[in-house]
């Protein structure tokens, strides 16, 4: 019965959680503040990168332009891992874990996720500058799947890591 007990909570808590944060985060001073802020900075990262190999690349707000072909990827909301950096807190705050784990947890799986979208945005500017349709099915299915993908596999390598150093320290304790 222990168990159900605990998917249960973990799934009220998690689904208030989502409920609370994705509220936060479309609320205009959180959009003002934090949001926008975010993703005109991640345009620039990705645009600093992309200019270690092409210098005919500026980021314009939330655009990332290639100046010769005048092609650009805006990265609109959905597109700065922000949801999916929501789902994982809501995750990590939902599961019965010290708060020293889940804060740590959250700060690896932001980095994590955070990566990975720069990659993603990288590679759509590359990939809609050689075919717009390749460009459309990877932005709509492939890398909206492999952030999610990345956001789940972050999650359950924090429990197995958090969940290892604990299970150690047990086994310590019943040999001594």
């Amino acid at each position: 019965m222990q168990k159900k007990n605990t998917s249960t909570q973990f799934i009220i808590i998690f689904s208030l959680t989502l409920l609370s944060l994705f509220t936060l985060e479309l609320l205009a001073i959180t959009q003002n503040t934090l949001i926008i802020p975010w993703t005109h900075f991640l345009a620039q990262l990705s645009s600093n990168i992309v200019q270690l190999f092409d210098s005919q690349t500026i980021a314009q707000g939330v655009v990332l332009r290639d100046i010769n072909s005048g092609f650009a990827v805006s990265i609109q909301p959905g597109c700065n891992g922000i949801e999916a950096i929501i789902v994982l807190i809501a995750a990590m705050i939902a599961y019965p874990a010290p708060l020293e784990a889940k804060i740590k947890g959250m700060i690896i799986g932001f980095i994590a996720i955070q990566l990975l979208n720069v990659i993603r945005i990288i590679s759509l500017f590359y990939l809609g500058q050689w075919n717009q349709t390749a460009f459309e099915w990877a932005h709509k299915y492939v890398w909206q799947a492999l952030i999610m993908l990345d956001v789940l596999i972050v999650f359950i390598l924090w429990i197995r890591f958090m969940k290892k150093p604990a299970e150690e320290n047990e086994e310590k304790h019943h040999a001594g």
